[in-house]
């Protein structure tokens, strides 16, 4: 009996690709409209808040989604 293939259809998409593909959109897009935003609006400090907090949790959203390849 042959083993089964553990690649997915190009057609079936699974929540986590999904999220891998959005992850480094959705950083690159918020980044750079929220921290202006709130630096105008509200005050340098909350912009400079922002920008550590979304920072570090763009990079931790990055690196818990990296696709790495498998070690044999």
């Amino acid at each position: 009996m042959p083993a089964a293939s553990t690649t997915p259809t190009p057609l079936r998409t699974t929540p986590l690709r999904t999220v891998v593909a959005l992850t480094p959109i959705a950083g690159s897009i918020l980044f750079p409209l929220l921290v202006p935003l709130l630096m105008v609006r509200v005050s340098i400090s909350a912009g400079v808040i922002a920008a550590v907090l979304i920072g570090s949790l763009w990079f931790v959203a990055m690196l818990r989604t990296a696709e790495m390849p498998g070690h044999s």
